[in-house]
């Protein structure tokens, strides 16, 4: 078993070309181990959301290599990083980017929707994910129905209805005020500490990256080693 679940080595992520040239990275090694909760910080620019894309296998670096619990990620296909996303990785964004015609249980459905799992069993596990979070007496209100904080609460419970490996949060308290936030990273910790899943966190705010146990901060493409 792989003790690291991710590794970046030596990555770059450039756009453009010649004297047009703009680097996103500038070269980055970066290890995250198994059942690690993780802020990343760094002001606009900084190269933190590329960084995330990558290891959300929605980007692909320009130069080196992304290891994903010891698979060289650069070397798969479109389709085979899709497959990866699908199976070992959960979502969660500032947005929610729920559904608005759906009901809370359909909307945590979807990922097993795309997996094939019939419809009995996608039930199930989505109540039981709804349940994690608090909000099984709301799985069949839309997300119109539901406050701010609610509908965090069912994105997570989507993000954790595959059992991920990872959870990639981006900005996830962003859009919710004080007390909503806290709930919300204390089930990103409960996740992470009871389930071992790892949390990977982008966060503008020193008061939720405090939940995490290590912050990496960006600046200029690079990883600022004063603040690792």
């Amino acid at each position: 078993m792989q003790k690291h679940v991710i590794s970046l080595e030596n990555v770059t992520k450039s756009y453009g070309e010649g004297e047009a040239t703009a680097y996103a990275l500038r070269g980055i090694d970066l290890t995250i181990e198994r059942g690690e909760f993780v802020a990343i910080m760094g002001p606009s620019g900084s190269g933190k959301s590329t960084a995330m894309n990558i290891i959300g296998c929605l980007d692909t670096p320009t130069n080196g290599n992304y290891l994903f619990e010891g698979v060289n990620v650069t070397a798969l296909s479109r389709d085979q990083r899709a497959l990866l996303r699908r199976n070992y990785i959960g979502f969660i964004f500032q947005g929610f980017n729920l559904l608005g015609k759906t009901s809370a249980v359909e909307n945590v459905e979807l990922p097993l929707l795309y997996r094939g799992v019939n419809a009995a069993e996608r039930r199930a596990k989505a109540m039981e994910a709804l349940k994690s979070v608090g909000l099984e007496h709301v799985a069949h209100h839309t997300p119109g129905e539901l406050s701010g904080g609610q509908q965090q609460r069912v994105a997570i419970a989507r993000a954790i209805v595959t059992d991920p490996v990872i959870l990639l949060a981006d900005e996830p308290t962003g859009n919710l005020d004080s007390a909503k936030s806290v709930e919300v990273m204390e089930l990103l910790q409960s996740f992470n500490r009871e389930k071992g899943i790892t949390v990977i966190m982008v966060t503008h705010e020193d008061d939720m990256a405090a939940y995490a146990g290590r912050t990496i901060r960006f600046r200029d493409g690079l990883i600022d080693k004063a603040h690792v």
